[in-house]
């Protein structure tokens, strides 16, 4: 059970996600033609099985998965998690996943320098290499191909490895608290609130014309 398309496998998947210690998290989704992210599909890891969640099958409720994201006895781990958690914020109704691992904030901390990419992590601390045949595919476009699925899975799959391996790094250096500070900082609701008399900055505009962007605004 791959792709979850129904509310009840969904209900199940988390039951079981829910007793582990932490759940790798990543999302698919679409922007180019809407003011906020269209979310198209959600992956999920435990220790034994990672599943993506088609949010836009019929009738799928996320209650479940929403459910997951607020239980404080599991940690979600993402990489470079700002676009992931503005999404979960609106599906949360304003609030926020929550307790957050940040890999890309670990990886900082760890001598990899800001900002860097999945790929690297996954090809110098997990070991291993990315498909990216499906990096720039329509995730709206249904059905998803089984290279689609294998790609998206493979965003969760080795941030396991990622999280143990940069966690254990992060204990040895006693940085876990700074870690923690510095991601909790990511979860604040403020950081995402765009004011009505700003949203206009976050449309693609491409003409320059005052006069259109003054229409704009």
């Amino acid at each position: 059970m791959t792709l979850i398309t129904e509310t009840s496998d969904l209900r199940a998947v988390v039951e079981r996600l829910r007793q582990e210690p932490f759940v790798t998290i990543d999302t698919e989704f679409m922007r180019e033609r809407t003011y906020w992210a269209k979310l198209c599909l959600v992956q999920l890891a435990g220790e034994a099985e990672a599943v993506a969640i088609d949010t836009l099958a019929p009738g799928i409720d996320l209650a479940p998965l929403l459910d997951l994201m607020a239980d404080i006895r599991v940690l979600k781990v993402f990489h470079a998690c700002r676009q992931d958690l503005e999404i979960f914020l609106r599906l949360m109704d304003g609030r926020m996943p929550t307790p957050v691992f940040d890999s890309q904030v670990a990886a900082m901390v760890c001598g990899f320098g800001e900002e860097v990419a999945y790929e690297t992590l996954v090809n110098r601390v997990a070991k291993a290499k990315l498909d990216k045949s499906s990096r720039f595919t329509d995730w709206g476009r249904r059905p998803l191909s089984e290279a689609q699925l294998t790609y998206a899975l493979s965003d969760v799959t080795h941030l396991r490895t990622i999280y143990k391996k940069l966690r254990s790094r992060i204990e040895q250096a006693g940085r876990t608290e700074w870690v923690a500070e510095e991601t909790a900082g990511l979860t604040q609701p403020g950081l995402y609130v765009t004011e009505p008399e700003d949203a206009w900055k976050r449309l693609k505009v491409r003409s320059r014309e005052p006069r259109f962007i003054a229409l704009v605004q």
